[in-house]
């Protein structure tokens, strides 16, 4: 993202891009997003790469979706959807490992018509840090 100024343009620095992206949706914490998980009222997504997921374990009952493929995987009217992806109104909580990538991704989303998308606030590390359940990583 750039900034337009007369003839040139000026770059965006990625702080700002955040603040801004952060601006058109609400960010939840780990016990919001554990709870509307456990409801059924969102889906949680974790985008990290397979070596943290290793490391670090996995959220029962969240949808691992690689970064790269998450718009491809989410989008309701998209050929190569998850069976999750059941409509624009899905509410989405997406994970990635400490909350800045997820900011990024859940814009995305936003760009998709998936208007209820959002992140977790602090990402994966913060959902741990709750005490919150890990399925444990595989040795």
């Amino acid at each position: 993202m750039a900034v337009s100024g007369g003839t040139h343009t000026r770059p965006v620095g990625i702080d700002d891009l955040l603040e801004r992206v952060r601006a058109g949706f609400r960010r939840i914490g780990a016990q919001e997003a554990h709870e509307a998980a456990g409801t059924g009222d969102a889906l949680l997504v974790d985008i990290r790469y397979a070596a943290l997921r290793e490391r670090d374990g996995v959220i029962p009952g969240a949808l691992v979706i690689e970064r790269n493929e998450l718009e491809w995987r989410l989008d309701p009217q998209g050929s190569h959807r998850v069976p999750e992806a059941t409509g624009h109104d899905l509410r989405v909580v997406v994970i990635c490992n400490e909350g800045y990538a997820s900011s990024l991704a859940a814009a995305s989303l936003h760009q998709l018509g998936l208007h209820r998308a959002t992140d977790l606030v602090g990402g994966f590390q913060a959902w741990r840090t709750e005490g919150l359940p890990v399925i444990p990583a595989q040795d």
